[in-house]
């Protein structure tokens, strides 16, 4: 299979989680990479480049291939680069003149405190030039990226696919928790007309009680059931909420990145209906709000995963 730049882009015109692992390897007549990419769940973009210390200096080659393909989450790259043919490569050459001018220094220092004075092997092994490796120490960066460029793209591509396959999973989730939310709405928006009337016989009941009488055009009942009317309306809450539902699902269809706007829609749903049930003194609402409520909560849950 052909991997591309190219193909990364399709990838992310899905819906992706922001938890992922893939593994790429490219190899050529001398040299042979091979990439890690795993990513978790982060608030921001966050990459992590492990490469041989001799090769630090491609970094900012690799995060300006990583960085478009990710938006949020923590992303860790793990690159390897080797010889193609174990015959070819030597792991540890020794540095005879500099062995030789490590045990001479030696031995002026003898003669300067006037005592013996020998190197150990910690001694030997702890100078930074003795033991050398003829791979990585000599390649030409720009040989080494054309090598590892087609890996961590590789790496990439495979994590990513893993990364849409969840986020189709997600997506079907999201899509079933938001028709259960659009049916408690309109439970909500049904039982809400009948509250001033019930709030009415509640009144007329309560007076009765107590043994005051009062005809049915009474203006201080009117005016009561009035005010009960003006307080208990949720019909802008109601619209909102129909509002906020449709533009849930225009981000779970969009091709782009969209984390940030549905856990900012979950806060915006979560306020809509605690509103809801602040105003509507009815015990049967109050209690769709708390089982929509907790809807919600499975649903930015399952947002924080989203890239």
């Amino acid at each position: 299979m052909r991997i591309d730049k190219a193909s990364l882009v399709e990838l992310n015109l899905v819906m992706q989680s922001m938890t992922g692992f893939g593994r790429g390897t490219y190899n050529n007549e001398q040299w042979q990479a091979t990439v890690e990419a795993s990513s978790i769940n982060r608030k921001q973009v966050e990459i992590v480049t492990n490469l041989p210390r001799s090769l630090q200096c491609l970094e900012p080659n690799v995060r300006q291939l990583t960085l478009p393909h990710i938006s949020r989450g923590r992303v860790q790259l793990t690159i390897q680069l080797e010889k193609t043919s174990a015959e070819d490569s030597t792991q540890i050459r020794i540095n005879h003149e500099i062995a030789k001018s490590l045990e001479s220094a030696f031995s002026e220092l003898s003669k300067s405190i006037r005592r013996d004075v020998f190197p150990t092997s910690g001694d030997f092994s702890r100078h930074p030039h003795i033991f050398e490796s003829n791979d990585l120490d000599k390649i030409d960066p720009e040989i080494a990226w054309k090598t590892i460029e087609p890996a961590l793209i590789q790496a990439i591509q495979s994590m990513n696919e893993m990364r849409s396959a969840e986020g189709i999973y997600l997506k079907q989730d999201f899509n079933q928790r938001l028709k259960a939310l659009s049916d408690f709405t309109k439970s909500i928006s049904e039982l809400a007309p009948y509250r001033p009337q019930r709030q009415r016989e509640l009144l007329e009941k309560r007076l009765s009680d107590i043994g005051i009488s009062f005809h049915d055009n009474d203006d201080r009942l009117i005016k009561e059931i009035a005010l009960f009317a003006d307080r208990c309306d949720i019909s802008e809450e109601l619209t909102r909420l129909d509002s906020h539902f449709e533009k849930f699902h225009d981000y779970l269809n969009s091709t782009e990145a969209t984390g940030r706007q549905l856990d900012f829609l979950c806060q915006e749903l979560f306020r809509e209906f605690n509103t809801i049930g602040s105003k509507a003194n009815d015990a049967q609402i109050a209690q769709t709000v708390v089982e929509a409520k907790t809807e919600i909560e499975k649903i930015r849950e399952q947002v924080q995963n989203i890239q």
